[in-house]
C-alpha cells in the first residue's frame, strides 16, 4: 500500500494490513467476512467483475486507509458507515453503478477529489454539482404572501387586542359600578397592600440606618 512488500508466513486475520486482489476478474459480491478484517489498512478490489453493494459492515473497519473499489459492477447506494472511518486518506469508487446520495459526515467529506466518485451517473452530491430530488424538493422557495395579506392579519391582531382589553376593563369596573360591597371591598384591598409595602420599606430604611450608624461608631 506504501511502497513495502510485506509477506505473512502465519495467517492471523487480526494482524493482516493489506489486502490486494485487484485485476483478477473476480466475480459475485463482496463477501461480507472482509469486514472482520478488523486490522485491514488497505483494501483494493478495483478492476474486476464485483456486484452487488458495498457490505454494510464497512464501517467496523476501523483502521482503513485506503479503500479501492473503483472498475467493477458494484450497484446500490454507498453505505452510510464509510464516512466513520477515520483513518481513511483514500477512496475510489469511480466506475461502478452506485446510486443515491453521496454520504456525509466525519471524514468522508475531507476526501473533495470529484474523480472519486466518477462514472456512476446515478450518484448525486455537492462534490458532483448534482442535486439530488429530494434535495431540490426540500429546498423550494417559499411562496411569498401579498403585503396587503400581512397588513391586515396585523389589523385584526390590534383590533382583537383593543377588544379584549375593553372587555375585561368595563367587566370590573362596570360590575364594581352597582356591586358596593365589591367596590367596598375592591379598595380596602388596595389600601391595605399599600400601608403594608410602606410599613415594609419605612422598616428596611430604618435598619439600614442602624447599620450604617453601628459600622461608623
Amino acid at each position: 500500500m506504501k511502497g513495502r512488500y510485506n509477506e505473512y508466513t502465519r495467517i492471523v486475520l487480526l494482524l493482516v494490513g493489506n489486502l490486494d486482489l485487484s485485476s483478477n476478474n473476480l466475480i459475485g459480491p463482496i463477501p461480507e467476512e472482509l469486514t472482520f478484517l478488523a486490522g485491514l489498512q488497505g483494501l483494493n478490489l478495483s478492476h474486476n467483475l464485483l456486484s452487488g453493494g458495498i457490505p454494510i459492515g464497512i464501517g467496523d473497519m476501523k483502521s482503513l486507509e485506503s479503500l479501492d473499489l473503483s472498475n467493477n459492477r458494484l450497484s446500490g447506494t454507498i453505505p452510510q458507515g464509510i464516512s466513520v472511518l477515520t483513518y481513511l486518506a483514500h477512496l475510489n469508487l469511480s466506475c461502478n453503478n452506485f446510486t443515491g446520495q453521496i454520504p456525509k459526515g466525519y471524514q468522508i467529506q475531507t476526501l473533495i477529489d470529484p474523480s472519486i466518485y466518477a462514472g456512476n451517473p446515478l450518484l448525486c452530491g455537492d462534490l458532483l454539482r448534482r442535486k439530488c430530488p429530494g434535495a431540490e424538493a426540500s429546498q423550494a422557495p417559499k411562496i411569498s404572501q401579498p403585503e396587503d395579506i400581512h397588513e391586515e392579519d396585523k389589523a385584526l391582531f390590534y383590533v382583537v387586542v383593543m377588544l379584549g382589553f375593553a372587555n375585561g376593563f368595563w367587566s370590573f369596573f362596570g360590575v364594581s359600578q352597582f356591586k358596593k360591597d365589591w367596590r367596598r371591598a375592591y379598595f380596602n384591598f388596595v389600601d391595605q397592600a399599600i400601608d403594608k409595602a410602606f410599613v415594609a420599606i419605612a422598616v428596611k430604611v430604618a435598619e439600614l440606618k442602624r447599620l450604617r450608624q453601628s459600622r461608623t461608631a
